[in-house]
Formats: C-alpha cells, sequence, structure tokens
C-alpha cells in the first residue's frame, strides 16, 4: 500500500478478498484500523450475473442449473460451485469478525447503488468520516448499460461508465430453478441480516 499522509485515505479495491479465507488475518495484521466496504447484491441475481459473464468467456460452459444443483429433484445445491458459494454471505463474514468488529464493516447494497448512488455513496462517505461530496449531480442514468454512470468533472471532460464486461443482459433462467435458490439462500440471507442489522430485502 503507498504511504498515506493523516489527511488522505488509501482506498483498495480486490472482489475476491471477501471470500479468501486467508485475507481477514493478512488485512488485520497489516492494519487493524482498517475501514472494510463490502458490496452486496441479491445472491441468486449475483450467481446468474456470475454465470452470464463466464458464459461471455467460455460458451461450452454446462447451463447455469446444470452447475448449479447436485440433485435438483432432491433440491440439492453444489455449493461447491463458486458462483453459488460467493452468495453466502453470512458463512464468508464469519471469517472477518474473529479479526474485526462490525462497526469497521460498511456493506452497500448493489440494487441501491443502482437505483440511488448518491445515497449509498453518501453512506459510504459517512462510514469513512468524510464530507458529503460525492451527491446525485455527479450520476447520470446511462440507458444503454441499465446502470447510472460518474458525470464528468471540470477535471474530468468524459463521463466515467463502467466497462465492457459490465452491464450485460442476463441469461434466461427457469423460474423454478430460481425459485429453489431463493429458498436456498433464505436462511443464509436472514442470518446474515440478523447479524449486520440491515434487511436487504432479497427475498
Amino acid at each position: 500500500m503507498p504511504r498515506t499522509l493523516e489527511t488522505q485515505i488509501t482506498l483498495e479495491k480486490t472482489p475476491s478478498y471477501f471470500v479468501t479465507q486467508e485475507a481477514p488475518r493478512r488485512i488485520f495484521n497489516m492494519s487493524r484500523d482498517t475501514k472494510l466496504i463490502v458490496v452486496v447484491r441479491n445472491p441468486v441475481t449475483r450467481a446468474i450475473s456470475d454465470y452470464t459473464q463466464t458464459l461471455s468467456k467460455k460458451p461450452d460452459i454446462p447451463t447455469f442449473e446444470g452447475l448449479s444443483f447436485r440433485n435438483r429433484s432432491l433440491g440439492l445445491v453444489d455449493v461447491s460451485w463458486n458462483a453459488i458459494r460467493i452468495g453466502m454471505y453470512v458463512l464468508h463474514l464469519e471469517s472477518w469478525l474473529r479479526y474485526f468488529p462490525l462497526a469497521q464493516i460498511h456493506f452497500v447494497s448493489g440494487e441501491r447503488l443502482i437505483t440511488d448512488p448518491a445515497g449509498e455513496m453518501g453512506r459510504v462517505q459517512d462510514f469513512l468520516g468524510i464530507k458529503r461530496f460525492i451527491t446525485d449531480r455527479h450520476f447520470y442514468f446511462n440507458k444503454t448499460k441499465g446502470f447510472p454512470c460518474l458525470k464528468k468533472t471540470e477535471s474530468n471532460l468524459l463521463p466515467r461508465c463502467l466497462g465492457k464486461s459490465k452491464g450485460r443482459t442476463h441469461v434466461q433462467i427457469d423460474p423454478e430453478v430460481i425459485d429453489q435458490l431463493r429458498e436456498f439462500y433464505r436462511p443464509y440471507n436472514i442470518k446474515f441480516y440478523e447479524t449486520v442489522g440491515q434487511d436487504f430485502r432479497w427475498e
């Protein structure tokens, strides 16, 4: 990490940290005062998005349904598949809570980040203890992407939007498969809501 002055905040982003077993201990050993920000979204939607991304790179992979279940008729979900396992947020959180108090972890709603980006960014800025600089005037909705993008500023005349790999139309999944996965995730979601004290309303 770069050297940081007392008046500065250094940010680093790696999506795999939250689900990597060794990460909490390593980050704690580097700086136990680190503040952690985790973006979470409906785990079923997240799994479909993950699959859609992989499919774009490897078109010959098995179906989403085939990867999601060890035995669909028995409702046995395959938790060894990363796309499914990542969405079991409360299990990953337990590893982090062994090292960091909940007060040092902020959870961003992936859904609200799309519908109310300024509101979510406001809460992030409050969590970091900084003035609310990023507001709704910094965002516009990109109809092509289906996501909000950053407006151009004085220093950067080009608007910033998500890259080509983001905002893809998701693969169509059998609604019954989605219902089965919702049922599978329900107890994990409820425990997650209770642990973090926030209802993300994924049900």
